[in-house]
């Protein structure tokens, strides 16, 4: 099983205590080689295969958010606990820059996590924006400005769940966004909007 950067960092530490602590507890014990075990697999980063069209998910989770920001269109995932956090890029395009902005540690699935700390990743086109939640506490951007990327290659992950946002290109409207709030989606797999306008990548 792959696993995203980080993973042994987060996992490690209980695996090494699960020896000592068995000299205290076997429940103790087991406790820890679970909590270890549940971190990598919290940590795994599938391989994916993306469709060649249209604007692809950049996250598992369920959509939550779908609304216009003046002429542009933002696309919401939120991602639970059990939901694979390595976020993939929704088209291609050159990284202009990374910039991480400082904020609150509200539920990622509120109205009040816009407000919460986030990384912005800007493409000439479009923007996705990785936002901590209230367990979140780390984003791990992969790319730095002036990279090129492919749609669905992988970009950063949030380390213990949030949210994923994407602002779509302004050639983007409402009606071309092919999803629900609700519905499951997967990284780098699921079409998110595809707009005749737009030659995404096709």
């Amino acid at each position: 099983m792959q696993l995203a950067p980080g993973a042994w960092r987060y996992a490690l530490p209980a695996f090494l205590l699960a020896g000592p602590i068995g000299l205290l507890s076997p429940i103790a014990t087991l406790f820890a080689l679970g909590f270890g075990g549940a971190t990598l697999l919290f940590f795994r980063d599938p391989v994916r295969e993306s469709p060649k069209y249209g604007v692809l998910s950049p996250a598992d989770g369920r959509v939550s958010v779908i609304r216009e920001e003046g002429n542009r269109v933002r696309v919401g995932v939120f991602m639970n606990v059990t939901d694979v956090h390595v976020n993939r890029a929704p088209l291609s395009g050159q990284v202009e820059s990374v910039e991480h902005e400082p904020g609150k540690h509200r539920p990622a699935f509120s109205k009040e996590s816009d407000n919460n700390e986030k990384v912005r990743i800007r493409f000439s086109e479009y923007e996705l924006t990785l936002i901590a939640g209230a367990f979140a506490r780390r984003i791990h951007p992969y790319v730095e400005g002036g990279e090129t990327l492919e749609r669905g290659q992988r970009l950063g992950h949030i380390a213990f769940g949030s949210r994923a946002d994407v602002l779509l290109p302004e050639s983007f409207d409402v009606k071309d966004v092919g999803v629900a709030k609700g519905e499951r989606v997967r990284a780098g797999e699921t079409v998110l909007a595809v707009s005749a306008a737009h030659n995404s990548d096709e």
